[in-house]
């Protein structure tokens, strides 16, 4: 298969107008006007050629969430990601019993990695809880919330076949940074659900953690005097997740993260919950009911849910807001695939895998191709 003629985003991040070659799934060449004799050609003369997006932190979509626990809402939410132009994704947890919470690893465990042709490609598991600060648990169940507990992490982990990529977890908890010291050698740490101050969130970054999720949602604010987890993580060259669906986070605030932070340590997610792509009104997060008017999903409390958006259109309100076109594509694509340890995805390189998607000058998608199969 070739993509000929495209405004290919390429691995630097500066677009060129080239070709892209792929055979058995796999990108093999890229170049100037390559030979395409008896190829498949997919014509994208003005269009975008962009890498497959890579979304780390979404609970669910259509109906479904990932701590359903059962192998058709995993099947569910990916078929939908991929028709959106997600290729990898993490399934992401909630505060949920210990019980409840080895049985969504193991369910999931013979979905990692595996390649279905009409679904994104679940890579791993996101443990967003129990180990959060209850002050600052947002739309998490107190009644699960916990102190960090390797032991318990341990068990998670085993019972996922070592695929959690991602936990978060809050530093100023009881034997928080032990925790860290002991996880980060095997996953991502980030900072989350958490009232630590500068000092305790930096420690948290020496002693590891590398990433904060959802930036300024669940978390003190950024004070001149006191900036908590934002400034740690600023000194400290964490990576950062922004909800940039308009409603999580001002879109002020949204240039603010990409000018303060830098394009190269930005991921967009989407924190989707099962209500994403149906209409208004009333689901479950957690066990908890979810109220969805518009673009906002709230609990009773009126404490944000989740989103109700796909990362793809948070990538485009990116743009929208201001944020330049090559730091929007790399947030959704190249800079979550690094926080989390991707290596064959997120950038249009050769011996990559061949997730490409090519999108019209209004950033709508156009053709999907996942692996070795052209979905549109």
């Amino acid at each position: 298969m070739i993509i000929s003629n495209g405004i290919v985003f390429c691995d630097d991040g500066i677009f060129r107008q080239m070709d892209i070659e792929a055979q058995n799934g796999v990108i093999t060449r890229i170049g100037v006007a390559l030979p395409h004799k008896n190829q498949v050609i997919i014509d994208a003369q003005n269009d975008y050629v962009i890498p497959g997006l890579v979304d780390i932190h979404t609970h669910g979509a259509m109906g479904a969430d990932f701590s359903d626990g059962t192998p058709e809402a995993i099947q569910e939410i990916a078929r939908f990601l991929l028709k959106n132009g997600v290729t990898s994704f993490l399934g992401t947890t909630m505060a949920l019993p210990e019980r409840q919470i080895i049985d969504v690893c193991k369910t999931a465990r013979p979905f990692v990695d595996t390649v279905f042709p009409d679904q994104a490609m679940l890579r791993g598991i996101y443990l967003e809880g129990p180990f959060f600060c209850k002050e600052k648990r947002g739309a998490q169940n107190e009644a699960f919330i916990a102190d960090p507990d390797f032991s318990l992490f341990k068990r998670f982990n085993k019972a996922s076949g070592e695929t959690i990529r991602v936990v978060a977890v809050a530093p100023e908890l009881n034997d928080g940074l032990e925790f860290i010291t002991a996880a980060s050698p095997i996953c991502t740490v980030s900072v989350a659900h958490s009232s630590a101050n500068y000092n305790t969130a930096y420690n948290a970054f020496s002693h590891g953690a590398n990433h904060v999720t959802h930036l300024f949602n669940g978390m003190n604010p950024f004070n001149h005097r006191e900036p908590g987890i934002a400034g740690a993580a600023f000194d400290s060259g964490a990576y950062v997740e922004v909800i940039s669906d308009g409603v999580h986070i001002h879109p002020s605030v949204v240039r603010t993260v990409f000018g303060l932070y830098g394009e190269d340590k930005v991921c967009l997610i989407s924190d989707s919950m099962r209500a994403c792509g149906l209409a208004d009104g009333h689901y479950d997060l957690g066990g908890q009911l979810v109220t969805v008017v518009g673009r906002t999903a709230t609990i009773d409390n009126k404490s944000l849910a989740g989103s109700v958006t796909t990362l793809t259109d948070c990538m485009r309100r990116a743009v929208e807001f201001g944020v330049p076109l090559t730091g929007a594509l790399k947030a959704a694509t190249i800079n979550p695939a690094k926080s989390v340890g991707f290596e064959d995805v997120g950038s249009l390189t050769v011996g990559k895998r061949a997730d490409i998607l090519v999108l019209d000058q209004e950033l709508s998608i156009q053709h999907i191709v996942h692996g070795s199969i052209q979905i549109s």
